[in-house]
Order: structure tokens, then sequence, then C-alpha cells
């Protein structure tokens, strides 16, 4: 993995907002219960993009 790929796949929190289509407040309400996985890159809050796909994913599974 090179350093751009990496990078790439680090969103926002904005960009999270869109994917999921819910609002900011959701968006670190998941973070903070841990169902959102996130680093923080100073002060700046990045989440894979894999985490999103595995909460998606997650949330599949339990709606069935």
């Amino acid at each position: 993995m090179t350093a751009a790929s990496a990078t790439a796949e680090l969103l926002t929190v904005p960009e999270v907002m869109a994917r999921l289509k819910v609002g900011r407040s959701k968006v670190y309400d998941l973070i903070r219960s841990r169902r959102l996985v996130s680093i923080k890159i100073d002060g700046a809050r990045r989440i894979p993009a894999t985490a999103v796909r595995d909460f998606v994913l997650g949330q599949i599974e339990q709606a069935a």
C-alpha cells in the first residue's frame, strides 16, 4: 500500500455523512459509542473507508 492509497482510504466526517446519509451529530455519536472506528490526525478526525463498510455490513446483518 502506498502513502497515496492509504490517504485516499481515510474519510472526513462530511464524507461519511454523505455516504451514510446522516447528520454530523450522528456520525460523532457512532464514533463516541465505538460503533464506527476513527482516528485523529493533529486534531482532525478521519474514518477509514473500511470502517464505514464494516459498519454498514454489520447493520445489514443485524437487520436480517
